[in-house]
């Protein structure tokens, strides 16, 4: 949108006050605004409803981002949010930066505003994905989620040295280097224990827990499993978690992909 309208202007737009400006560009903001707000806010209404009260509004309150007991990151006061999302929204539309660039820079822009009380990972990381999609279909199998569950602790870890830094360049190297991973592992041949992981669920023609998986497969060992079994068909996107953005619940149960489904189909 190459609109010359100042930031003081926008946030008036956005507050609904009289702005003195080209009707025309005035019209413009108002449009971007709508259309950016409707896009965002339907798609945290299907994610997230029945999960919270307030699924496709952002949030009311101030929020702090925490690591166990300890506060690590405090976003924007919600007063801000609103511009904050336009703003970041309207640099995607018109930035000319290569998609593997500009989906990172917004994913990591868009956990910093943490905009919603809830769901702002899985948001985040579903905006990625969209991002990358529309440049490459291909990409729209890229197994984001997964990529982030595999490598949980250092997606957590790039985006508090970004905060820290005031630099999102340590989430982008992170976010780069997985999936430039993922790209890889998905075109090497598929282990044996990923494929019988694969066929279990398959047959099971429903989600399962870590539990009921280990008992189809005869595994005792859990350790074995997580890292020969699941964490290997995560990391490749052939199956995902039904609760996402609480990897370590109780009720985490795993369901195959579309990618793993037509996996499964050619070695059952």
């Amino acid at each position: 949108m190459n609109n010359t309208l100042s930031e003081e202007q926008i946030t008036a737009i956005l507050e609904g006050k009289r702005v003195i400006a080209p009707p025309k560009e005035i019209l413009e903001a108002r449009d971007a605004i709508k259309t950016y707000e409707q896009h965002l806010l339907s798609a945290h209404q299907g994610l997230m409803a029945g999960l919270v009260d307030d699924a496709g509004h952002y949030r009311n309150g101030n929020v702090g981002v925490m690591s166990g007991d300890v506060v690590v990151h405090m976003a924007p006061p919600a007063k801000r949010v609103k511009k904050l999302m336009v703003d970041l929204l309207t640099w995607l539309k018109d930035t000319d930066q290569n998609p593997l660039l500009s989906s990172s820079i917004f994913h990591y822009e868009f956990e910093f505003i943490h905009p919603f009380a809830d769901g702002n990972g899985r948001m985040g990381r579903l905006w990625q994905t969209l991002i990358l999609s529309q440049w490459n279909p291909l990409l729209a199998q890229l197994p984001v989620e997964s990529m982030v569950h595999a490598h949980q602790s250092e997606y957590y870890q790039a985006i508090n040295l970004s905060t820290k830094n005031t630099d999102s360049a340590p989430f982008i190297e992170f976010m780069l280097n997985v999936v430039l991973e993922t790209i890889e592992s998905a075109g090497k041949s598929v282990t044996p224990q990923v494929e019988r992981l694969i066929k279990a669920l398959y047959q099971a023609d429903k989600p399962l827990n870590r539990s009921d998986l280990q008992t189809r497969l005869s595994l005792k060992d859990r350790e074995s499993f997580r890292e020969r079994y699941l964490k290997p068909a995560l990391q490749a996107g052939f199956i995902e978690m039904t609760i996402p953005d609480k990897p370590n619940s109780r009720l985490q149960q795993y369901c195959l992909t579309e990618h793993g489904r037509k996996l499964a189909e050619t070695v059952t």
